[in-house]
Order: structure tokens, then sequence, then C-alpha cells
């Protein structure tokens, strides 16, 4: 049976003003709908890495004209959120050796490539067995251009990291390029002053305890344990080991920073 419109009004107590408005509303096609379509793309793409002013400058790269507001908005709708970052494990155990100067002073610009590294080593578990990373990133674009993994936090760690981004910058004798670390007890050793001696490197120490002056590589920590480590489960260290390599490929080629005006590490260096 077919009721008059007015009179289901009237047992709803609705206006017919706010009917119309409502119905309007509800069959009005949603102007952000390939918008909304290509953020969730972008989003599972990427694993959920990105929050919404990456996505942003993501969907501003492939030619859509959106505020950073109207992104997190529609994230919001959608139930998208990136990932939250956990903090970083310390390795400082004193003086232990040689410690150097702060020269860096939370600098962290450079104006081209091999001017300034900075390096690190992180802790973390796979199916309750330690697992160690070294990295080194250039300060010009934020790439890693070398790491290392170990189960043990040795010094050919530190070393192979560092023989990896000698090899991949092509780095020459009398760089003049300065390395920037914590007072780890790695970097505080003779082994390590004379690895950067090899190129005449100037090393160079934040203050003890202070991890603001180590601030970049330990974000990139950050990113890469919530975004890869702590997001993926691994069969065995192998497998691990395996999805390392694709992780930082990633990183430096395609996870685009805010920093480098929407651009990747590797696509920065390279239009620069």
């Amino acid at each position: 049976m077919d009721f008059p419109l007015q009179a289901l009004l009237k047992v709803a107590k609705l206006k017919k003003s706010t009917y119309y408005y409502h119905l309007q509303k509800w069959v009005k096609p949603d102007k952000y709908q390939a918008i909304k379509e290509r953020i969730q793309t972008l989003f599972h793409y990427h694993k959920g890495r990105y929050g919404y002013r990456r996505i942003c400058l993501a969907l501003r790269n492939e030619g859509f004209f959106i505020n950073h507001k109207t992104v997190q908005r529609l994230m919001q709708e959608l139930g998208l959120k990136g990932t939250v970052r956990p903090k970083k494990y310390r390795s400082y155990k004193g003086t232990v050796g040689y410690v150097a100067e702060n020269v860096i002073q939370r600098d962290f610009e450079a104006t081209a490539p091999n001017q300034k590294w900075v390096t690190d080593v992180t802790e973390f578990k796979i199916n309750g067995q330690k697992i160690y990373i070294s990295a080194v990133l250039d300060l010009f674009n934020r790439e890693i251009v070398g790491y290392e993994v170990s189960k043990s936090p040795n010094f050919e760690l530190v070393q192979q990291s560092f023989k990896k981004a000698f090899t991949y910058t092509k780095l020459s004798k009398k760089s003049g390029l300065i390395v920037h670390s914590d007072q780890g007890w790695l970097y505080q050793i003779p082994r390590f002053k004379a690895l950067l001696a090899t190129h005449e490197i100037k090393q160079s120490m934040s203050r003890k305890g202070n991890c603001l002056d180590n601030a970049v590589i330990e974000s990139f920590f950050g990113i890469m344990k919530s975004e890869f480590l702590y997001a993926t489960t691994f069969k065995n260290y192998e497998a691990f080991k395996k999805a390392l390599v694709d992780f930082i490929h990633y990183y430096n080629h395609e996870r685009i920073k805010i920093k480098l005006n929407g651009k990747s590490p590797v696509e920065f260096r390279r239009v620069s």
C-alpha cells in the first residue's frame, strides 16, 4: 500500500524542507569519489606507511589539486591512518675511546651529495633473536647509501655498511666528507677512526645522551621499524634480509618525502 508523502512526514514529525534536503544530499554524486579511490589505492600500495601529508603530495604529483586538510578529512572518513613510529633503542655505553667534537651541530642540510653522512646502529628482534642494522644516510637527499645486518653489534657490522657506502657513492679518497654519529662504542674505537681515515673523512659526534643531535638517522630507523619491521612477519633471518633489500630500495626509489618536494631520495638526487 502506498502512503502520501505528507502523511509519512506527519507521522515522522519531519518537515518537508528537511526531507528534501537530506534526499538531495543522499542522491548527490560524491565529488571526491575518484580522489577517495586513489587515496585508498596509494595507502594500500604503500602498506599504510603514508599519512595524510605524504598522500597529499603523491596526489599532487599525479595532477590532483587538493588541500592537505581535505586529504586528512577524506582519510578519516575512509578509516585510513598511517603507522605510528616506536621509540628507538639506545646503544651508549660510556666513554671507551675517542670522542669527536660535534662538528655538525644539528645542521642537517647539505648542498650536494657526500658532504655530510649520518650513521647509527639499531637493534630489534625476529622470532626472539636479536638483530642489528647499521645504516649510513646522506643528508643531501636522505638516501640510504650503505647498510649491513648482523646478529652481533660488532665492528664488522659498521665496517661493511661503510664499505658499501664508499662503493655505492664512488667516494673519492679526498672527499671532504663529514660523518656524524652518536657516542656509541663502535664509533669510539680506533678501528672506526682508521676506517674514516682511508677517505680523509672528518668525524663528528653527538653530545652524550642527546638524541636530537642525530635526529635524521633516528627518524629513518623509526620509519623502518614502524613501516617495515613491525608491520611484517618474517619466517626466518634469511627471509628478513631479503625483505630488507626490497624495503631499502623502496625507501630510496619510491617513498616520497615532504622535505624533498614530493620526490624520493634518488629522484631528488637525479634532478638536482
